[in-house]
């Protein structure tokens, strides 16, 4: 892992300085002429405004909910080569995703992902056989270069040892393969970072209510803060509207007329307390082509993922009781019982993947990357998949070049020409980072806990220092939010100073893991929400 082994004392790292407030950046925006503006806080526009920034354009963001705020927080968590595109004979692409899925968790995020073990159980009767998915799982090594060991064939009994709620009747043999998970809010927010640093201007929380047209061109849009109900512009050279399920919504305003382009399709998940310790993820064959997982992930255990198309309001998805029922009884072909107990869920959550327009089942339908434009020139992506967020930013930056009548600038720099692995802020060995949290806590006073330094470096790394800081300087702020999570008071200042949180889902959704705990209770609500305001 090419990170770095020795991190700056707590009293050394340079502390970031505060966001500007909303009104000075809604002056900013509407103030300048931007040569891209982004609609779509999601991780395609947070990617694309991070790489157009990169190439020394004047970049600003916007979005109508929270960054991250939809399905870019509503994945399965995974950062992974797609095992089940082999069986569609999808070589190339398998081995292109596990090269962004090395580069991500090896140089550009190693604070922010780490490796885990998956055990794909074969079960008499299943829908594939020992062999074919041995097989599977050793090429599927190989085009990762075998750099998280090579597939194999496990016993049942070795793999019950390190997952203990494997169900081992007529289990056959189990296939081991590596891929990667993140916290995706967390991954997303550290890309927003990046691309401020950059030069981006962003802004959360603030939804289009308009295009704005010159010529009958789009150049630009209308805006209405939902935290003060401001209105304000932003005027842009080009427009890209990365707005996920709402992208047909924005290609409307643009042209009433614009036909569908999208469909979309649902994926639930379940997030449970752990009965016991997993070493190693599952991932269960269902049929020929779907898999149900079993993660460990934060410390609980989820659950996922359903797949059927959706067409109603993108923003009313929800996880229903069909889809509770379906999730708990396809982990059963695989977990036992004990585990499955439905007092042990703590969250459920669904998002929404936008796939291209077109018959099918939705399951067997392509993740690809879409990208069109309208009648005013706006630009519309859609599609695309978390792993290679990076290269879905570098892909539409390459269009965007090659568009004729949109000159990016005397400044800009082709994206070709760009650091290929540049890190996300924070980079730094996460083992290194908590010891150094330990080592350097305050004196005199309590240590901070080991499960709070492994938490802030994991989701932080070394911006955890700024955190610790804080906490180091007012006793209140190094306070548990919740005696059950790893999380403390000083990450909500954190998030509201450095991290564009503007309400308490901002805040335990999204920066934090209160929610997903089943932890975010009325009285921490009220007290979250206090805190945000004292900085208004």
């Amino acid at each position: 892992m090419t990170t770095p082994q020795t991190v700056p004392a707590l009293g050394t790292h340079p502390a970031a300085g505060s966001l500007p407030t909303r009104a000075e950046t809604r002056e900013q925006l509407a103030k300048a002429t931007y040569d891209l503006l982004v609609i779509g806080g999601g991780i395609l526009g947070i990617s694309t405004a991070w790489h157009a920034a990169q190439s020394g354009l004047r970049v600003a963001l916007v979005d109508a909910g929270d960054f991250a705020g939809a399905t870019s927080s509503a994945s399965s968590k995974l950062l992974h080569g797609g095992l089940r595109y082999l069986q569609t004979g999808a070589v190339k692409l398998v081995a292109e995703n596990h090269f962004e899925r090395r580069a991500v968790s090896r140089q550009v995020a190693p604070h922010l992902s780490n490796p885990l073990t998956f055990y794909l159980p074969v079960y008499k009767g299943g829908p594939h056989g020992a062999a074919k998915l041995g097989a599977g799982v050793f090429a599927y090594s190989a085009l990762s270069a075998f750099g998280d060991g090579v597939g194999h064939l496990l016993s049942p009994a070795k793999a019950a040892q390190d997952v203990p709620e494997l169900r081992t009747d007529d289990l056959k043999a189990v296939a081991v393969y590596g891929d990667d998970q993140m916290n995706d809010a967390r991954m997303a927010l550290m890309t927003v970072r990046a691309a401020v640093e950059a030069g981006a201007v962003v802004l959360n929380h603030a939804e289009v209510t308009g295009l704005r047209f010159t010529r009958g061109r789009v150049t630009g849009a209308e805006l209405r803060d939902r935290m003060s109900g401001e209105e304000f512009g932003v005027t842009a050279r080009l427009v890209l509207n990365a707005t996920g399920p709402w992208v047909d919504h924005l290609r409307r305003m643009e042209d009433p007329n614009a036909a569908p382009s999208i469909r979309l399709s649902k994926g639930a998940h379940l997030v449970l307390k752990r009965t016991a310790p997993w070493k190693a993820a599952l991932a269960t064959p269902i049929d020929k082509y779907r898999i149900t997982f079993a993660l460990p992930w934060e410390d609980m255990l989820l659950l996922g993922t359903t797949d059927e198309e959706y067409e109603g309001d993108p923003g009313e998805v929800s996880v229903t009781e069909k889809d509770t029922a379906q999730i708990l009884d396809e982990a059963a072909f695989s977990i036992r019982d004990q585990q499955l107990d439905r007092s042990l869920i703590t969250y459920a959550f669904a998002g929404l993947r936008v796939l291209p327009g077109g018959p099918g089942d939705t399951s067997k339908a392509k993740r690809e990357t879409v990208v069109t434009e309208g009648r005013g020139g706006m630009l519309s992506v859609a599609g695309g998949k978390w792993t290679t967020f990076r290269h879905i930013g570098r892909t539409i930056m390459k269009k965007l070049e090659a568009l004729p009548g949109h000159p990016l600038g005397e400044d800009y720099e082709s994206v070709s020409t760009l650091p290929k692995r540049l890190p996300l802020p924070g980079i730094a060995n996460p083992n290194a980072v908590a010891h150094r949290l330990l080592v350097d806590g305050p004196a005199p006073g309590p240590r901070m806990a080991a499960d709070t330094a492994k938490h802030l470096a994991t989701h932080y790394g070394s911006l955890s220092f700024d955190i610790a800081r804080m906490a180091n300087e007012n006793p209140e702020l190094a306070r548990r939010i919740h005696p059950d999570a790893p999380e403390i008071w000083a990450q909500v200042a954190y998030a509201r100073d450095h991290e564009w949180a503007e309400t308490a889902d901002d805040v335990l959704r999204r920066r934090t893991t209160l929610t997903i705990r089943g932890l975010a209770t009325d009285g921490i609500r009220t007290e979250v929400e206090a805190m945000l305001r004292a900085k208004r």
